[in-house]
């Protein structure tokens, strides 16, 4: 019998014979038509190879030593992994309206979620300003760092890529008739969760899990700026909301199996709430159908020759009285407990958010970058009955349960928050369950990075987390984690070792969350050119 590993590696086999069957495909096409699109997708070619090893003491790898990696790390003490990767960017197609990139991105791992991943596979086409991407690929996080930043509350760099079918408006865009003062960019996704077998052996076939999920995500961003002009200050506003919808939930504390929907009505109920989970037809209760979520993000910049300042906010949301900090509670009494009887309202205390900011000194070297957040998520629409009932007709739709879901396992992809990682991933627990069991936490965050000398650049990350557990499951007294990371990277300038460069990463977590770790990584890398562009 084949046991869950092998279905994986598998299925990354076929992914893999299927791109070198179109890349076959198009070489033998070049050779008819020398000018054509298939010379173009074999020219421009890079490659990527990276061996990475990690090692340490604890339960666990250090929270900054594989969190935030798009989620190829391990969370395991000891692991390691040899990747490889051939990409092309549709940029090399610059001087043509249709634009063409690609991606095939594999790693070999060891104490890992599986043995052989297929971390990207994609294909893009570019026509003028829009995209159409196919595919699992690493996307950075919008209206933060990347590189300092704890990470994004609905669409960050933690987890594994997600495969999906992607249009988008990758870059700001400038609206006509603004007088070059609007921008905007922003995407529309479906795809698909690739984690399934892995969920039967992280719960065991007995704790909750779903096969089989469908994703679905949406962001829209609009600028404040002129480029033409020498004006320092910018403004950037986006909304970002995902949903999870589909597939089928098994071991559910009511039913031991739930068809999710999966038709077209599901799909247009993924890109516009609404609906009902299949599981709550006909109840009063009704809830949209899916695990709908998503954040509010706005970014003030001051940009001047020799540095840059912004100040950035984010509000996250799981439900609609979250998003929009207000609900219904005109209901009536007895018999009309649950009819509209009166024109009242709820608003919401205004305290979870992400906080932050950062400055960049651009001529500096020992400090270029220093970035500070604050993150509090205890509030959730407070501590009280989720729905108005026949004995109550106050309305009070509070324990939000950030992350978490009551059909659908929390918001994570192969164990990792799809977020931010100081949700602090279902990857630890120790009992096959698929939630985030501190949702509730206030922390601080520090990102510092600079480059001394032209081949050695580092950052330093800490954090501090203050957690109370969940309201379903509070922690019987306040717990504390302090995390570290000190990261030192070379690349030697030296023209015989072009394109080399080595990281040496130093990790400790202390604490009673996640426990004490410590351990040290090391990452070698090599990337160039494989074939060149023709002149056109």
């Amino acid at each position: 019998m084949a046991t869950h590993t092998d279905t994986n590696n598998m299925c990354a086999m076929k992914q893999i014979l299927i791109l070198l069957f179109l890349l076959l495909s198009l070489n033998a096409y070049s050779q008819e038509e020398a000018d054509s699109t298939g010379t173009r997708l074999l020219s421009d070619i890079t490659y990527k190879a990276e061996l990475s090893a990690t090692a340490g003491s604890g339960d666990h790898a250090p929270l900054w030593l594989h969190s935030n990696r798009f989620g190829l790390p391990s969370a395991k003490t000891n692991s390691g992994y040899l990747r490889g990767g051939l990409f092309r960017d549709a940029s090399a197609d610059s001087l043509h309206r249709w634009r063409y990139g690609y991606g095939l991105d594999v790693a070999v791992a060891a104490g890992h979620t599986s043995h052989l991943i297929i971390q990207q596979a994609y294909f893009d086409v570019n026509w003028l300003h829009g995209r159409l991407s196919v595919g699992a690929k690493e996307r950075p996080m919008e209206l933060k760092d990347n590189r300092f930043s704890s990470g994004g509350q609905t669409l960050g760099i933690n987890s594994r890529p997600i495969p999906q079918v992607r249009l988008e408006l990758p870059e700001y865009w400038t609206v006509p008739l603004t007088r070059g003062w609007v921008q905007i960019k922003g995407h529309i996704g479906y795809g698909m969760m690739t984690d399934k077998n892995w969920q039967h052996d992280f719960t065991g076939g007995t704790k909750q899990y779903t096969d089989n999920a469908l994703f679905h995500s949406k962001a829209g961003y609009l600028r404040i700026k002129h480029e033409d002009y020498d004006y320092p200050l910018s403004l950037e506003l986006g909304l970002e909301m995902a949903c999870v919808f589909g597939g089928n939930t098994y071991n559910h504390p009511n039913y031991p199996e739930i068809e999710n929907g999966k038709g077209l009505k599901s799909f247009l109920n993924a890109f516009i709430p609404g609906g009902g989970d299949s599981y709550e037809k006909g109840s009063v209760y009704e809830n949209t159908e899916g695990n709908h979520l998503g954040s509010y993000l706005i970014r003030v910049n001051y940009e001047k020759k020799k540095w840059k300042s912004s100040l950035y906010f984010e509000k996250f949301f799981e439900d609609q009285s979250g998003m929009f900090g207000v609900d219904y509670d005109g209901y009536g009494s007895g018999s009309a407990w649950n009819s509209h009887s009166e024109r009242k309202y709820l608003l919401y205390d205004f305290k979870d958010m992400l906080l932050g900011w950062d400055l960049e000194l651009k001529e500096k070297r020992w400090v270029r970058n220093l970035l500070l957040e604050y993150l509090y998520t205890k509030y959730q629409s407070g501590p009280i009955y989720h729905d108005h009932n026949p004995g109550n007709s106050d309305h009070i739709g509070g324990i939000d349960e950030y992350y978490n879901h009551y059909i659908y396992p929390g918001w994570q992809h192969w164990g990792e928050a799809i977020g931010n990682p100081l949700y602090y991933s279902p990857i630890y627990n120790d009992d096959g369950m698929l939630r985030f069991k501190n949702n509730r936490f206030m922390a601080f965050h520090l990102g510092v990075g600079g480059q001394p000398t032209k081949e050695i650049a580092y950052r330093l990350l800490a954090s501090w987390e203050e957690g109370l557990g969940t309201y379903r499951q509070p922690y019987t007294k306040k717990k504390h984690q302090t995390s570290f990371l000190l990261e030192g990277t070379y690349t030697p300038q030296r023209p015989s070792l072009r394109g080399w460069s080595a990281s040496l990463g130093l990790g400790l977590d202390s604490g009673d969350i996640i426990g004490d770790n410590f351990g040290c990584n090391l990452t070698i890398r090599k990337q160039g050119v494989l074939t060149r562009g023709h002149k056109r």
